[in-house]
């Protein structure tokens, strides 16, 4: 595959996955926030569980909403599906593109774990899986019946695994895959929990029986968890571009505050949006403005040991060689790099007044971060590193 359909094809996917990503999200929200706004009227049918008046596009709209189901099947019923199947459709293909396909540059870092394209993909693959099948579990189990205690291990779960990616995956792989592995337990709730029980709700009517009312409770409580873990998904999904967070060396405590700000976040939107009274909400803005001070202190980039540069006299032609190196594959007119067309971002780095233009992004991403190059594929040293920030240091200002 060349690299310009492959970059076509990786556009075209990215959209697709926002695109059904969007509609996702809005349908969830709505319908957490719809059922936290129901309201029981005096006059309401035999088992309608609560009623709510909305406002929106210049109409009024009466929403009910039955405790279990409708005594009969409407002869049009509208399912919420395809837009959680498509976003984890697309998400994985995107997988597959970005890190399955190009897994030497992406995926494996061997200053990690050296792993063969092979064995990175097929943990890959079967982490997720995994994954689905631990959270199901607790789901089930006893755990599954006092939220606060489900809330907490799953938690724990997600953390767990995002420790274990950083100790087998790149940098950049192990944060996308954290995102993968929530976007897959959020659809497999849809897929394999949510439209499940509601067809045997509705197989239940058909044949002239009450449902049972659990199948409705299971599958809220899942969706409950999807609208929770819908803000943390974002920013792991798009955290790639973002080295301050994927090359940290305790990234696994940034997913963990993620969540908790993230999950703070999502409870006070939708609580707010239903009318909450504040100040039963407001110890959500606290630990969410509490969560991100702690994420930005540790990812603040560590200062230069100016000992360590005092007097290291670097040439023009040193720090030329260590670029040509370790950065030039890539951010070159004309990249040689397999995986690129042009330069990312088009961030040339050819002769030393492209160093100087880009001395800050130099200075985080291969010096302080030490993100760069991608996955260590060139295998630069601590030394060179060094020597690249005396000489970058060196520059006038």
């Amino acid at each position: 595959m060349t690299a310009f359909a492959a970059d076509w094809i990786n556009l075209l996917l990215r959209w697709a996955h926002m695109i059904a990503g969007i509609a996702w999200i809005g349908t969830s929200f709505y319908f957490i926030a719809l059922d936290l706004s129901l309201r029981r009227a005096k006059d309401a049918p035999a088992g309608v569980a609560g009623t709510a008046w909305e406002v929106h596009g210049g109409g009024f709209y009466r929403v009910e909403k039955y405790a279990v189901a409708p005594p009969s099947l409407p002869a049009h019923l509208t399912w919420f599906r395809w837009e959680a199947y498509l976003t984890w459709m697309t998400g994985f293909a995107l997988l597959v593109v970005q890190f399955h396909l190009d897994a030497e540059a992406w995926l494996v870092d061997p200053a990690v774990m050296p792993l063969d394209t092979w064995q990175a993909v097929a943990i890959s693959i079967a982490s997720l899986a995994a994954g689905w099948l631990a959270y199901d579990a607790i789901c089930r189990s006893r755990a599954g019946a006092n939220a606060v205690v489900l809330a907490c291990v799953v938690f724990a779960l997600v953390v767990f695994a995002t420790w274990g990616y950083t100790r087998v995956f790149s940098a950049r792989g192990a944060l996308v895959h954290a995102g993968a592995l929530i976007g897959t337990l959020m659809a497999f709730n849809v897929f394999a929990v949510i439209i499940p029980n509601q067809k045997k709700a509705v197989a239940a009517l058909l044949s002239g029986e009450a449902p049972d009312p659990r199948l409705g409770a299971v599958a809220r409580q899942r969706s409950v968890h999807n609208t929770y873990l819908t803000l943390p998904v974002l920013l792991l999904m798009v955290s790639g571009h973002y080295p301050m967070l994927t090359g940290h060396p305790h990234a696994w405590l940034l997913v963990a505050l993620i969540i908790v700000g993230g999950g703070c976040a999502r409870h006070f939107l939708v609580h707010h949006e239903v009318g909450t009274p504040f100040a039963s909400i407001a110890w959500t803005l606290p630990v969410t403005a509490a969560a991100l001070a702690v994420s930005v202190w540790l990812t603040a980039p560590a200062p230069l040991d100016a000992n360590a540069t005092r007097g290291q006299r670097v040439s023009d032609v040193e720090v030329l060689g260590i670029t040509d190196a370790h950065c030039a594959s890539c951010h070159a007119r004309q990249p040689t790099h397999p995986a690129f067309k042009v330069a990312p971002k088009n961030v040339v780095l050819e002769t030393t007044g492209d160093l100087r233009r880009y001395a800050s992004l130099i200075d985080l991403h291969t010096v302080r971060t030490r993100t760069m190059p991608l996955g260590n594929e060139t295998g630069m040293t601590d030394a060179e590193r060094s020597r690249l920030g005396a000489w970058l240091a060196a520059q006038p200002r």
